[in-house]
C-alpha cells in the first residue's frame, strides 16, 4: 500500500477538511485530557498524518526522554500499518523517519528562545526546518500567555503550527464555555481544541473549538485496547 492510501484511509480526516492539514501555518492546536487518557497516543497520529504528507514533525517533550517518544512513534505506526493491511511496513517507516526528529527539554528549562535556536541552527545547516512542532508537556501555568505570545511569533515567523498536550484533572469544572482552567482567557490562541473524554469501556475525541470548519467534525473516538483513532460508527 502507498503512504498517499494510508493517508486517505486515516479517520483523523473526518476531523479536517479531508485532504489537507488540519492547521495551517501560525496556527495552534491543543488536545486536552487527563493523565493517562492518551493525549500523546492522538498527537502521535496527528504527526504520522503530516510525515504520510511529507511534511516535517519536531516533536518536542518535556516529560519523557527521546527512547520513550520513538517507542510511541513505532507502536502507533505498527498498530496503523496492522490496521491497514500495509505490506511494505520497513520502507514506509524508512521513508518517513527522515521528516521526523525529536527533541526533549526539562520542563522547567524550556524557553522559547533556546528552542529558536535550535530551529534556526538545524535551518541554518540543511538539516532539518520543521513545518509541524508537537510540544508535550508545557505546564499552563501562571506564565502560559507570555509563553504562547512567544510560540505564536515563532510560528508565523517560521511558517509552521503548533500542537500542545494539556493535562486536565477530574476534580475540575469547565467554564460557561467549556473548556477547563487551563485554557480559560487562552481559547482566542488556539484554532482547534480536542477533548479525549472517557465514557466507560470507551474514549471519545471531543471538538471543543474548531475555527474556520464550516460544519462539525464527525465523531470520532479512540479505540480503548490500541489506542488509533475510530469513527464513531465502528
Amino acid at each position: 500500500m502507498l503512504k498517499q492510501d494510508l493517508t486517505v484511509r486515516n479517520p483523523l480526516r473526518l476531523i479536517g477538511d479531508g485532504s489537507e492539514e488540519l492547521l495551517t501555518a501560525g496556527s495552534f492546536g491543543a488536545v486536552l485530557a487527563r493523565a493517562g487518557v492518551g493525549k500523546t497516543a492522538l498527537t502521535v497520529q496527528i504527526a504520522l498524518n503530516s510525515l504520510l504528507r511529507e511534511s516535517n514533525v519536531l516533536h518536542i517533550s518535556l516529560n519523557d526522554p527521546v527512547n520513550k517518544v520513538t517507542l510511541w512513534y513505532k507502536e502507533v505506526f505498527r498498530l496503523l500499518a496492522e490496521q491497514y493491511n500495509v505490506v511494505q511496513v520497513k520502507q514506509l517507516w524508512d521513508n518517513l523517519l527522515p521528516h521526523r526528529l525529536i527533541m526533549t527539554f526539562a520542563a522547567s528549562g524550556f524557553s522559547v528562545a533556546t528552542l529558536e535556536e535550535r530551529i534556526e541552527d538545524l535551518s541554518a545547516q540543511e538539516i532539518f526546518d520543521p513545518q509541524m512542532v508537537i510540544i508535550d508537556g508545557l505546564p499552563f501555568d501562571d506564565a502560559t500567555p507570555a509563553t504562547l505570545g512567544e510560540l505564536k511569533a515563532l510560528a508565523e515567523k517560521r511558517k509552521l503550527h503548533i500542537w500542545y498536550t494539556v493535562t486536565t484533572h477530574r476534580h475540575e469544572s469547565p467554564g460557561t464555555n467549556g473548556l477547563p482552567p487551563q485554557l480559560q482567557g487562552l481559547d482566542d490562541q488556539f484554532d482547534i481544541i480536542l477533548q479525549l473524554q472517557p465514557e466507560g469501556s470507551q474514549i471519545h475525541i471531543i471538538a471543543l473549538k474548531h475555527a474556520g470548519s464550516e460544519q462539525p467534525p464527525r465523531s470520532l473516538r479512540l479505540d480503548p485496547a490500541t489506542l488509533l483513532i475510530k469513527k464513531e460508527t465502528q
